[in-house]
């Protein structure tokens, strides 16, 4: 797990250097730089597998150089095909394995690997530079191209100087709480998206992005459900398997959801020593999961370690999340997955984690909200037009926009749309143009648990979850490995009935009945309640004034294509209480926080 930097602007040494200490983090154990041609290559290295030297990059074997963050999984079962071929190896990490397989199959070796991946790989025969990033884009691949001049980086900060704000991409930001892929907060700035590689060639200065991996239309199988469990038990037990590989000490974080139990369960058997397991919590039992967390761990006999948050642990942390998230990121569980990295660190190096089951097996609350619009859409759209004007606030105690809205919308296809783009916005006006940068999830399926599904994976899981886990967790230099973002699994689940992933209104069914075999299902069976923060309380309270401070009207007016009067109007209804507005008051607040921190807004308000 490491961080990547590859350019051919003429950078000397020391400014690379000086890049790649603002993410330091990454990779504290090593940082490589090397100049040859006119590239520049760094890289920051978090040593996992093989500690010696022999595997710090930049790595060179023949004509070709390799910069690469991540890991793959597999490497051992492709390093023993290509010494079958004749390849010799002098390491015993996956680096060189990688590097060799680019040089066996070209473009190709993308099909043969499994892992979580962003590398690029220099053919100096060629003249040509090959990148990929992996299947379900858990690991950053960010560039910037103009007129053939070029930066590649796992983060946006080293390549941020004299970069100018992309409006478009503030605006996507306040709808969807992130910045999905292709976009990026800054013009001329990209990331490449999950499944795709990209090649640059240096002759004649063109770069050129093709698919090697993506969502197919289902097929569903022809299996029994007794059947579907095991062959799913089977596979995620290969999965955490191949994902214990480390030469470091390694733990298991653990909620008290299903899918951290599960793969801590499947761990514990697999493993043959105690299993170290991780958990957050809270003051306030709305959000607390770490009393379920202490069952699941002293029913699989593992070395827990319990960590409550507070408000002022979240204060504490907001710094380090300006720093890590170096573009506006509005998911306030990134809070306590920092914290919780912070204590994981002081243990061990690398840890599981249960990311990647809800999107699979249908595990996360709006596949609930799809099944009641699914019977609300059969109520013709004039009735539910007009119906919508004769919501009134006094009916509600909470929000009516989102109802409005729900109700005017004219089918399930944007229904689902709007579930991860919210049905309320500050902006004056919505574009839903970069939306065409997913067009396939309505294609994929007809069944609209599917769909919801399939967006969740090519839009939220890879703009949200990955980046939440990857900047927390890098922030203290831990390496986080999810066995149900194993790309098998994902293309398992997806050919299954949906009765068997969610049947009258039970998720995660396929999932429920493996874990039983590990823990009663009496301790388990409990409402969701997820990995978030009571930030509607802390921001009428704790933190209050920390809000008030930061989201004044010389800021607010800055921002493109913002309802000011909207939100204010927001801002004081949820601080009287009577509202929820956290969402959104916390998106704008992260917003803020960012202009400050890359120099665009000052106290005196001037955007330089």
């Amino acid at each position: 797990m490491c961080g990547i930097y590859l350019t051919n602007i003429p950078f000397k040494e020391e400014d690379i250097k000086q890049k790649l200490e603002t993410i330091k983090f990454r990779g504290p154990d090593y940082t490589g730089v090397l100049q040859q041609e006119s590239l520049s290559f760094g890289h920051l290295r978090l040593s996992i597998i093989d500690l010696e030297s022999r595997s710090n990059q930049p790595m060179v074997y023949d004509n070709f150089t390799i910069v690469f963050n991540g890991e793959i999984y597999n490497f051992k079962e492709v390093k023993e095909e290509l010494i079958q071929i004749g390849y010799n190896f002098e390491t015993t990490g996956d680096t060189e394995v990688l590097l060799k397989s680019y040089c066996e199959w070209g473009e190709e070796m993308t099909n043969k690997i499994n892992g979580m991946f962003a590398f690029a790989i220099y053919n100096k025969a060629a003249n040509t530079i090959f990148c990929a990033r992996d299947r379900l884009g858990v690991k950053p691949f960010y560039y910037y191209w103009n007129d053939g001049q070029f930066e590649i980086c796992s983060q946006l900060r080293p390549i941020s100087n004299g970069k100018t704000i992309n409006k478009e991409a503030i605006n996507i930001y306040l709808d969807c709480l992130y910045i999905p892929s292709p976009y990026t907060i800054f013009n001329d700035v990209n990331k490449l998206a999950p499944g795709k590689n990209m090649l640059i060639d240096l002759t004649t200065n063109t770069l050129t992005i093709s698919e090697y991996w993506n969502l197919n239309k289902v097929k569903l199988s022809d299996i029994s459900y007794e059947d579907a469990v095991e062959k799913t038990h089977d596979l995620l037990k290969d999965a955490v398997k191949i994902r214990l590989q480390a030469d470091v000490p390694f733990g298991s974080f653990l909620s008290g959801g299903i899918d951290s139990a599960l793969v801590t369960s499947i761990a514990s058997k697999v493993h043959t020593a105690k299993i170290k397991t991780f958990s957050i919590g809270f003051d306030d039992p709305k959000y607390d999961e770490s009393k379920v967390a202490k069952k699941y761990a002293e029913i699989l006999d593992t070395q827990h370690t319990e960590t409550i948050c507070s408000p002022t642990d979240v204060m504490e942390m907001i710094s380090k999340f300006v720093e890590v998230y170096d573009e506006p990121f509005a998911d306030s569980s990134a809070l306590p997955s920092l914290l919780l990295n912070k204590v994981t660190k002081q243990h061990v190096t690398m840890a599981l984690s249960g990311d990647g089951g809800d999107e699979s097996f249908l595990g996360y609350n709006h596949f609930d909200w799809v099944s009641k619009f699914n019977l609300l859409v059969k109520v013709p759209y004039f009735i539910r037009y007009i119906s919508s004007f004769l919501i009134f606030p006094i009916m509600f105690k909470q929000r009516t926009d989102p109802i409005k809205t729900i109700l005017r919308t004219r089918n399930v296809d944007r229904f689902i749309e709007m579930v991860f783009l919210g049905f309320n916005t500050l902006l004056k006006k919505r574009d839903f143009k970069w939306l065409s940068n997913y067009p396939e999830f309505n294609k994929l399926s007809s069944n609209n648990f599917q769909k919801t599904a399939d967006l969740n994976i090519k839009l939220w899981l890879e703009n949200d979850s990955n980046v939440k886990v990857d900047r927390a967790s890098m922030a203290y230099s831990v390496e986080i490995r999810s066995p149900f973002l194993d790309y098998r699994i994902i293309e398992l689940a997806r050919s299954f009935p949906i009765s068997y992933r969610y049947k009258k209104g039970v998720k995660k069914r396929i999932l429920r009945d493996i874990l039983k075999k590990y823990i009663p299902e009496d301790v388990f069976n409990h409402p969701k309640k997820g990995f978030s923060i009571p930030i509607a309380r802390w921001i009428r309270h704790e933190l209050k004034e920390e809000f008030i401070e930061n989201l004044n009207d010389e800021f607010l007016n800055i921002i493109p294509n913002f309802n000011i009067e909207k939100f204010k109007d927001m801002f004081e209804k949820h601080l009287s209480g009577h509202y929820d507005y956290s969402s959104y008051i916390w998106r704008v607040y992260v917003l803020s926080k960012w202009y400050k921190e890359f120099g665009f807004y000052s106290e005196d308000s001037k955007i330089t």
